[in-house]
């Protein structure tokens, strides 16, 4: 079993940056994600790295994101630069997700409880 706690979400002035965190406790996953929904859509995934370090990117953050883990501390960082109002989301971790990225309503895998960004 694994849990999964984000932090770092706030208000944030369009252009700013931001770094979500989500610290994983339980077993160990293959891939970690960030994903994001904004209300009546569907999630959105962002990023994911997988246990080589291989990551993937949506086409939407592609340049202005960056995933990464601090495998010392079992923590998922998103760094989130250049952000835009469009951003404005409920931001979820996850371990060993269906997907990575496009938008899906699969919640396979284990999920955190989100933090909100909202970018005005």
């Amino acid at each position: 079993h694994v849990q999964l706690v984000e932090s770092g979400g706030g208000s944030v002035e369009a252009g700013g940056s931001r770094t979500l965190s989500c610290a994983a406790t339980g077993k160990g996953s293959s891939r970690m994600g960030w994903f994001r929904q904004a209300p009546g859509r569907v999630r959105e995934g962002l990023a994911c790295i997988e246990n080589d370090d291989k990551t993937t990117y949506a086409n939407s953050v592609k340049g202005r994101f960056t995933i990464s883990t601090d495998n010392a501390k079992n923590t998922l960082y998103l760094k989130m630069n250049s952000l835009k109002p469009e951003d404005t989301a409920m931001y979820y971790c996850a371990a060993d997700p269906s997907y990575c990225v496009g938008y899906s309503e699969d919640l396979l895998g284990y999920w955190g409880q989100g933090t909100q960004v909202t970018v005005s």
